[in-house]
């Protein structure tokens, strides 16, 4: 499994994109960065889209996508995944024929450019040859993660953005994890803000890998804020975790 970082970061400033993860080209989770980034021949190879909860930086590109399709007239549908909270609130606030046009039933309604479809939490998903099973996570709206296994029994868990959660891990058990991508967005002094939004720090993110079973063999670090990086990575670094590494824009994970 290769995964490709379009964006990594909790705000955008120059170099730094809202969250976008390419799995093998064609399946991404979060849409926060994507037309800015691929060419229009590999804007046409993404298919599928599992996305973690109906923020704006985990959305925003879904408009962009469906409108590239439609005014390039390629022969191309996109699916949309997600638990039925955020597929609402794509379809209500965000495809509404009011900020954009609802591309749900464009050309038409039998042969849509987009299909939003709802999927349950905890229920395993197969998709090209991969199982998908979205895992509710703590965050200020409903959101979950995404747990990815292939064939050869490979495994990785994108948890998009989180608060601490006990109830995450415990469902996830003892499943090893060849690969954590977990979010950390605050330093630790803003823990209070970073709790009350749904978010961790490097004090709460070594709570969280204690409350894990088996330990990640890595643990990729994403959705930090810019204006924070070079603090949190010290504070990242004082954990003294040797399997861990922050994520930047274009980096390439291979599972």
């Amino acid at each position: 499994m290769k995964i490709n970082v379009l964006g990594c970061s909790g705000a955008e400033f120059p170099g730094h994109y809202p969250p976008g993860f390419l799995l093998d080209r064609k399946i991404l989770f979060d849409a926060g960065t994507l037309n800015n980034v691929l060419v229009e021949k590999d804007q046409l190879k993404v298919e599928d889209l599992f996305i973690t909860h109906a923020h704006m930086d985990h959305i925003r590109e879904i408009p962009f996508l469906a409108d590239n399709i439609i005014i390039g007239g390629w022969k191309h549908r996109m699916n949309i995944f997600s638990i039925s909270p955020v597929i609402k609130a794509i379809k209500n606030n965000l495809l509404n024929s009011k900020l954009w046009p609802d591309m749900t039933v464009l050309p038409n309604i039998h042969d849509a450019v987009v299909r939003l479809i709802p999927i349950q939490a905890e229920k395993p998903l197969p998709v090209r040859g991969y199982t998908i099973t979205p895992c509710r996570v703590n965050h200020s709206v409903p959101a979950v993660g995404y747990l990815v296994e292939n064939q050869k029994k490979r495994r990785f868990f994108y948890t998009g953005d989180t608060g601490p959660t006990d109830g995450t891990w415990r469902r996830l058990g003892e499943k090893h994890l060849n690969c954590l991508i977990i979010e950390v967005s605050f330093p630790n002094h803003m823990g209070d803000i970073a709790i009350t939004t749904g978010h961790l720090t490097p004090h709460l993110l070594k709570r969280e890998l204690s409350k894990i079973k088996i330990m990640p063999e890595r643990i990729y670090i994403t959705h930090l804020k810019p204006q924070f990086y070079k603090t949190i990575k010290k504070e990242l670094q004082s954990l003294k975790v040797t399997n861990l590494t922050l994520l930047k824009e274009g980096d390439m994970i291979q599972v």
